[in-house]
């Protein structure tokens, strides 16, 4: 049995669907009747909560492998819960979903730090792992969608600073491999990256090409980029996002690695293959 965490969240939807049929799948969520409608897969949906440690223990009864996604960086609790509960739940593997940065040294934001603490814990659980450690999502630019279809404009920061963005589709093919052979992957750790580093300003002209029309690029200012942050997140996160964002000026989530093609036996997906598949999300056809 696979249990997954943050099975309404993208990297987990997309492990649930792509889990071999014949593998039993467990999905933890707060909302079954949600994760059952989004997920659609061969799964068991249980209710359970980090916050309720008999809830944790009951879901990851019978469980060999599981995928762990925590969200929030102002306590350490969700992890440490959900690992106590695994060791007493008798559970082999641990698949956690960190960050890349957290191998960065100047990278001393609160979410940063937040997930070496988290990764610390799992190592120090005694529990079996493997560490899985994405740069940015591409499908973080369909946050652009809504100006997009409006108005034909882009509004980011940093638009000639590069990422090494990743399409979350290899994140959940790699999870999927991990977590259904965790014996191959034990105390490993895995950077993940797209094939390329691409800026928000080639990102946009990208999506105009595939679009058939002509897109504007808009900067936004510092002082910009953090009202729209402390518009959807607490004040220290909005903070921590934006500092992360300001590092990266810097160069430092631009290198390519190549763990995706080692894992996968194939090149990792590139930001036209991932939005020629969401096109219609912005404003465009549907992919066939």
């Amino acid at each position: 049995m696979i249990l997954l965490t943050g099975a309404t969240g993208t990297v987990g939807r997309l492990v649930a669907r792509r889990l071999p049929a014949a593998e039993p799948v467990r999905l933890l969520a707060r909302d079954p009747a949600r994760a059952a409608a989004l997920v659609g897969a061969h799964a068991e949906v249980v209710g359970g909560d980090f916050e309720d440690p008999a809830s944790l223990r009951r879901a990851l009864t019978g469980v060999r492998s599981a995928l762990l996604v925590t969200v929030n960086p102002l306590t350490h609790a969700h992890d440490e819960n959900f690992l106590t509960a695994a060791r007493a739940s008798g559970v082999g593997h641990i698949v956690k979903l960190t960050t890349l940065s957290v191998t960065e040294p100047d990278a001393t934001d609160l979410v940063t730090q937040w997930q070496r603490e988290n990764e610390r814990l799992l190592r120090a659980s005694g529990l079996s792992w493997t560490l899985l450690r994405p740069r940015a999502f591409m499908s973080n630019t369909l946050g652009w969608a809504g100006s997009i279809r409006a108005e034909g404009v882009v509004r980011s920061s940093d638009g000639t600073v590069p990422t090494a963005a990743i399409d979350p589709r290899d994140i959940a093919d790699v999870a999927v491999r991990v977590l259904t052979d965790p014996e191959s992957h034990t105390g490993r750790a895995y950077a993940l990256t797209g094939p390329a580093a691409v800026t928000p300003m080639e990102q946009t002209e990208i999506l105009g090409e595939l679009l058939h029309r002509p897109l504007e690029f808009v900067e936004l200012t510092d002082d910009q980029v953090l009202t729209g942050l402390l518009a959807r997140y607490p004040e220290p996160v909005a903070r921590a996002l934006a500092e992360s964002a300001a590092r990266g000026r810097h160069g430092s989530k631009g290198q390519v690695e190549p763990s995706v093609t080692e894992l996968l036996g194939r090149p990792a997906r590139g930001y036209r293959e991932w939005s020629a598949e969401h096109l219609a999300e912005f404003g465009g056809p549907a992919a066939r």
